[in-house]
């Protein structure tokens, strides 16, 4: 990873092509639940994060901003924004 002062060459567009070394550290110790952290589709937005709030007969029941969901794709942790090497993700979508 590059430190912040590697990253200066890059001018206004660093903080859109990796976070800084605070943001790095503040995702790492982000709390985050895996089972309950998802990517609702959303008509306008493509996918917005919301949270499963029950798992019963095949159905679950997500807290999101609004609009009808019909699918749900697993999240990955906050450590994860604007990585490099997509190999290491958990979830590719």
């Amino acid at each position: 990873m590059s430190t912040d002062a590697e990253m200066a060459i890059f001018g206004e567009a660093a903080p859109y092509l990796r976070k800084s070394e605070k943001e790095r550290i503040a995702a790492q110790n982000k709390p985050f639940d895996a089972k309950t952290s998802v990517f609702v589709v959303h008509a306008k937005e493509s996918y917005v994060k919301s949270t499963v709030q029950s798992r019963e007969s095949g159905k679950v029941t997500v807290k999101t901003e609004g609009g009808e969901v019909n699918q749900i794709f697993s999240m990955n942790p906050p450590k994860y924004d604007k990585i490099e090497d997509m190999a290491m993700m958990t979830h590719l979508h």
